[in-house]
């Protein structure tokens, strides 16, 4: 394909000291399949399926600590067994050129006392429970009551997070991806119908974000600020978690995090919502995509036209996809053709 003929999709872009050949990101996808916490070879076929060259993948969300657990079978990067099984699956996504950052994550108040070491309570910024969940299958999920964190234990809970990043790169992944969206702990200390503290780390919107951002500058100590990117979810309500006031909180993080140089911030969009009679991206990322200084990536719901308009309107950067990189591997390729995709089964 002639370079003039490209869609915006598939035009390159330079991602700091990386070179990516096109615009699509696989976002990070929860799969439960690494038993025991620790990540299975069949992840060697799910990644390296979906690489490309200068293509960036997002692994899977990844604990940072034993603590951190909330789901069954999740990835963690806390122990040198979990460490070792992730370097074959990094050296296939590598073998095929493609550049593969690991989402480092703490679930915090979204668990239970089944997922904790020695059935202990989860830890939180707050000591109330989320309320049970109705899950995809009907299920209900139910949650126990955490734990109100101390402030002395806050700068363990910014280590976790600080050495996964190192173990991060000792196992060969180009750079981290902060797990600060749909309401796991950085979130439980950002949004204030979950904070409801009354020192340093709750009130204000800049005590809400103190715990977010010390976690960024540990991180960035650790490995770099061009290994490091966020992902954010100003406008989400997962897990009852919301902010009273999205627009402001997006606007304060990006523009603290101008001050680290991070590499991108990913971010999701408010939920789709019926615009002249049909499903549309409200696109009110818009001021916060501006004020952040750094590659700006877009989530939620985007299909091949959409993508390529905001790519096209300079809305985003890049652009992450799901559920359609899940039913097609190939999808970089597919949005060149422009061919037929899989249906995907939530």
């Amino acid at each position: 394909m002639a370079e003039e003929e490209k869609i915006p999709l598939l035009k390159p872009y330079k991602m700091g000291k990386f070179n990516l050949s096109h615009r699509i990101v696989l976002a990070p996808l929860t799969r439960s399949r690494s038993y025991g916490n620790v990540p299975q070879p069949h992840a060697i076929l799910y990644y390296s399926q979906r690489a490309t060259k200068g293509g960036l993948l997002i692994a899977e969300a990844t604990g940072v600590s034993d603590t951190a657990q909330g789901y069954p079978s999740t990835p963690g990067i806390w122990t040198q067994e979990q460490v070792e099984a992730w370097k074959p699956i990094v050296k296939a996504v590598h073998d095929k050129g493609g550049i593969f950052f690991c989402q480092i994550w703490h679930v915090g108040r979204v668990s239970n006392n089944g997922y904790q070491p020695n059935g202990q309570v989860p830890i939180s910024s707050t000591d109330r429970a989320v309320p049970p969940q109705k899950q995809h299958d009907d299920t209900v999920e139910e949650y126990s009551p955490p734990r109100r964190l101390t402030i002395e234990e806050i700068p363990l809970i910014v280590n976790d997070f600080k050495l996964a990043a190192r173990n991060a790169i000792e196992a060969g992944f180009d750079g981290v991806e902060i797990h600060g969206a749909h309401g796991y702990i950085i979130e439980q200390f950002m949004k204030d119908s979950v904070n409801d503290r009354t020192d340093e780390y709750g009130g204000s919107i800049e005590n809400r974000c103190r715990f977010a951002l010390e976690v960024v500058e540990a991180v960035v100590n650790e490995i770099g600020a061009e290994r490091v990117g966020i992902r954010l979810s100003p406008f989400a309500d997962y897990m009852e978690c919301w902010d009273s006031n999205p627009e402001q909180l997006g606007l304060y993080m990006v523009q603290s995090l101008n001050k680290y140089d991070i590499l991108y911030c990913h971010m999701i969009e408010p939920r789709m919502s019926i615009i002249d009679g049909r499903r549309q991206i409200p696109h009110r990322l818009l001021p916060i995509r501006k004020a952040f200084k750094g590659t700006f990536i877009a989530a939620g719901g985007y299909d091949r036209d959409e993508g390529n308009k905001v790519v096209a309107e300079g809305y985003t950067d890049l652009v992450t996809y799901g559920r359609l990189f899940l039913a097609n591997p190939d999808l970089p390729r597919r949005f060149e053709l422009n061919s037929p995709l899989n249906k995907y089964n939530r």
